[in-house]
């Protein structure tokens, strides 16, 4: 799924730690707890359900977006393609960028639809 038209660079700018997997680490299971959304600031990260791959994410992007919109475990396995660094996003900073981005929720929106319509075609 291409995400060209959302521009995240917000996030990127962020002063938040951020953190580091390897290629192969597993950076949340399907039924964790979900508590922030992941900026990824390098490297590409793989959504999968079970077997299926879901989604390649790439930098500049984002994932695990539903944690904030929902209070409701993971649901999906997000699994570092290569290495990667991710910026989390806590529910806390993302009512801040609301905020004081008024167009940043619908860019998190955008995405959602964006990955609906993607599972909708696969079915």
């Amino acid at each position: 799924m291409t995400e060209a038209a959302v521009d995240f660079d917000i996030l990127a700018r962020m002063n938040n730690a951020t953190r580091s997997f390897k290629a192969g680490d597993i950076i949340f299971n399907e039924g964790d707890p979900a508590k922030e959304m992941f900026f990824v600031q390098s490297g590409e990260v793989e959504i999968r359900l079970g077997n299926h791959l879901l989604d390649t994410v790439g930098e500049r992007s984002i994932f695990g977006e539903m944690a904030l919109i929902e209070d409701a475990p993971r649901s999906a396995t997000a699994v570092a393609v290569s290495d990667v660094t991710l910026v989390p996003v806590a529910e806390k900073q993302f009512v801040f960028l609301v905020g004081e981005t008024p167009y940043f929720a619908l860019k998190v929106m955008r995405v959602l639809a964006q990955r609906l319509r993607s599972i909708n075609k696969a079915l």
